[in-house]
């Protein structure tokens, strides 16, 4: 779609909303300002904030990109300026701003999950193979600890001996996997170069773990340990890689706009999906502590949390507010 297309389809919608804008600005009274739809207003705001987020990624021209960000600003002011830091504001960025961003973003998330599952697929199946070739991503005392870690008999799967508590191991994985999904988003800095590596070498070592661990017979252990938090945990890092591949390619190709100023653009189309990956680790971090190393839970219930855990987050991307405007 050109930019003048792109302009007609959307024009009699920010015609609307810039309309209403004006009569709550010109209202001098309360009732007035209750007298205008607010659930109009903040559907067409709605709208208009996909609007933004494609116009960016898309690098349309300048004045139209300007336009838009007037438009929202305006209409973020008028419907958020009594309750900016209230559970409202957190509510609609939950529920509307982070899956409406993750679509917006949607070549840049194709590509981050194509460039992590590819190497995984590879290397678990030539691991699976040879598994000798799991001492080229890890070394030999790392390789050994996974036989205790994913061991049938171990208390807790998944940690390595003398392991701290559950609270701790909650903070640990935070730690450890903010580190990961802040490389594939900080990696997109170099022309997004190192969002691709960090997300093909942490898919080759997902991948190696895996066929090494299935071949040694501890694949029923460690695939219950990682399925229902991976579905929150992996879609993070692929969200963090792809806000990275947008600053990548806003400084690859900027457009008519200034690298940085179309890197500026890029990051602030790309926050919200950074935010989404960001929720999406802690909640891979708390079950990953309190329930994917629960040896004591059987495997049939495991699984089904599992496949319940991929449909929401599935679903939340895909459609929840999709008909908000």
């Amino acid at each position: 779609m050109t930019p003048l297309q792109f302009e007609r389809e959307n024009q009699d919608g920010w015609e609307e909303l810039q309309r209403l804008l004006r009569d709550v600005h010109s209202s001098r009274t309360a009732s007035a300002v209750a007298a205008v739809d607010g659930a109009r207003v903040a559907a067409l705001y709605r709208r208009a904030c996909g609007n933004l987020a494609l116009a960016r990624s898309r690098s349309y021209p300048a004045y139209l990109v300007d336009r838009l960000e007037q438009m929202t600003a305006d209409a973020h002011q008028v419907i958020y300026r009594r309750r900016e830091l209230g559970l409202t504001r957190l509510r609609h960025l939950l529920a509307i701003d982070i899956p409406t961003a993750v679509r917006a973003h949607a070549v840049y998330v194709w590509v981050a999950a194509a460039v992590l599952t590819v190497p995984a697929a590879i290397l678990g199946l030539l691991v699976y193979a040879r598994p000798e070739l799991i001492l080229s991503l890890v070394d030999a005392p790392t390789a050994a600890s996974y036989h205790e870690m994913y061991s049938s008999t171990a208390q807790s799967i998944g940690r390595p001996g003398g392991a701290q508590g559950d609270w701790a191991m909650f903070a640990f994985y935070i730690r450890n996997n903010v580190g990961i999904a802040f490389q594939c988003f900080a990696g997109g800095l170099f022309a997004g170069v190192g969002s691709l590596f960090y997300l093909a070498y942490n898919g080759a070592l997902i991948g190696g773990i895996a066929g090494y661990l299935t071949q040694r017979g501890l694949g029923p252990t460690f695939y219950s340990f990682v399925v229902t938090h991976s579905a929150f945990e992996l879609t993070a890092i692929v969200l963090a890689g792809a806000a990275g591949l947008r600053l990548g390619h806003a400084l690859l190709a900027p457009g008519r706009q200034r690298r940085g100023a179309a890197l500026v653009d890029a990051a602030r189309g790309s926050v919200v999906v950074v935010y989404g990956a960001a929720t999406l680790l802690v909640i891979a971090a708390a079950i990953e502590a309190f329930w994917s190393s629960a040896a004591w839970l059987p495997l049939p219930l495991k699984y089904s949390v599992a496949a319940l855990c991929w449909v929401v987050v599935v679903c939340y991307l895909t459609l929840q507010g999709r008909h908000a405007g």
